[in-house]
């Protein structure tokens, strides 16, 4: 009987091979796992000679035990007569180097640590975060009073212990953004006056664009962070989105509904002002294009979670655990990792398109489509051009023929036929009626 399949916490291995102490480095710094030797990579066990399992159980603790300065439990199993071994790995709380670097588990790959993922795993294992830091000394006229005012105010219910406090240098002790007289660099991003005094690139840029190089207009934020969250909505949802006008059933109530769901905007710009890395020399980029709109967040994904991952149920890995602990008890946000299954929802709610989630130059993205029936969306369905154009003019004109489509492309009778039934088939038209008076529409 097969083992459970290979996962983030799962290795098959069918020998053993020196190099596989890199994977057993990775487990440790992540949340620790299995390798199992003699195993196929489909869970199958293959089995281990004798001889080659003694000198294994004798070799391998020693071996990990110099390279890694740990001692996992190594253990003999036996299945149906096939012996394998079993080396169970827990998590490190400091960082475990292999001949000098670096390694974590993503999905169910070993990757290596280099440059800034390095920096800021190392600054974690080392029990600090960046944003815990204490930057200058604390001083009064730095600090906001109104956010940190308004703050309470929206934490009362879960900080009852600072509702009567006045003293905003006390509220920020509390919180443990001041320590030793000291504001820490998360205390100046929540709360500070000029906050790019202190961190110039600390801004979130909207741009509305006609194509990657063509901008109309653009807007920069530059307040605190508390502060950034309603400005950036307030300005998106007045100066760059539109809304949609409908009726109620009866027609009597007028309901404007915004082209994005508010919701999914709301956890795209949360999800990047609290986890962007501010240790990178670059802002918040919001791009919006007439079929949607792309946010710009510095900073890679924590090594220890992927893009599938964001799309299920994941634990919360805050870049920043002081920011993200601040916007959690002002209500914003939740302690659940739930921000991206927050999007994708409101997304399929609205009958849009999945977002797209990537990780990409040292930039974390959001893509968020305004129209299911997108170039994008078009493009990923592997439709051919004469099906994407036939699609773009009923966009346009609300319905297609088979006259006008033969019209449209220049084509006969049997490729229109065969384009507009595969159409169909792809969910994409449906056919009204049949006979002289067809035609097709999108299918809502």
């Amino acid at each position: 009987m097969p083992l459970q399949r290979e996962n983030q916490n799962t290795e098959f291995k069918e020998s053993w091979r020196d190099e596989w102490l890199e994977d057993i480095c990775a487990f440790a710094n992540t949340d620790g796992g299995k390798i199992y030797i003699g195993v196929y990579d489909n869970g199958d066990i293959k089995g281990l000679e004798d001889n080659n399992l003694r000198d294994l159980l004798v070799s391998l603790p020693n071996k990990v035990n110099n390279k890694l300065s740990i001692i996992p439990s190594i253990i003999e199993k036996n299945e149906n007569g096939l012996k394998y071994i079993e080396i169970i790995i827990s998590v490190s709380s400091v960082a475990i180097s292999c001949n000098g670097k670096y390694f974590v588990r993503s999905g169910s790959t070993t990757q290596r640590l280099n440059g800034v993922q390095l920096m800021d795993f190392l600054q974690r294992k080392s029990g600090r975060t960046w944003d815990e830091i204490s930057n200058i000394d604390f001083d009064i006229y730095s600090i906001s009073k109104t956010t940190v005012f308004k703050f309470i105010n929206s934490a009362k219910e879960k900080l009852p212990s600072i509702w009567e406090e006045k003293d905003p240098k006390n509220i920020l002790e509390k919180l443990f953004l001041v320590k030793n007289n000291k504001i820490s660099n998360a205390g100046i991003l929540l709360f500070g006056k000029e906050l790019q005094k202190y961190f110039i690139h600390s801004k979130i840029k909207i741009g509305k664009f006609k194509n990657d190089a063509d901008i109309e207009k653009q807007d920069i934020i530059e307040r605190n962070l508390l502060r950034q969250v309603n400005d950036c909505l307030d300005i998106l949802t007045t100066k760059y989105l539109n809304r949609n006008i409908k009726y109620s059933a009866d027609k009597v109530e007028r309901i404007d509904e915004l082209e994005y769901p508010i919701e999914a905007l709301r956890e795209s710009v949360l999800n990047a002002i609290v986890h962007r890395d501010y240790t990178i020399s670059s802002d918040i980029l919001i791009r919006v294009y007439s079929e949607k709109i792309v946010i710009m967040n510095p900073g890679l994904l924590p090594s220890e979670l992927t893009i599938e991952s964001l799309k299920s149920t994941h634990v919360s890995k805050p870049r920043n655990p002081y920011i993200a602990d601040v916007f959690q008890k002002a209500g914003y946000i939740e302690s659940w990792g739930r921000g991206t299954n927050k999007i994708l929802q409101a997304c399929r709610d609205a009958g849009l398109p999945e977002p797209e989630f990537k990780n990409e130059n040292g930039v974390f993205i959001v893509t968020l489509f305004k129209d299911k029936f997108s170039s994008e969306y078009l493009i990923s369905s592997n439709l051919n051009g004469r099906q994407i154009k036939a699609v773009n003019y009923v966009k346009e004109h609300a319905k297609i023929t088979n006259a006008q489509y033969r019209e449209l492309n220049k084509i006969g009778r049997s490729q229109t036929t065969n384009d507009l039934s595969n159409l169909v088939a792809a969910g994409i038209f449906e056919q009204m009626s049949f006979g002289r008076g067809s035609y097709y529409q999108l299918k809502k």
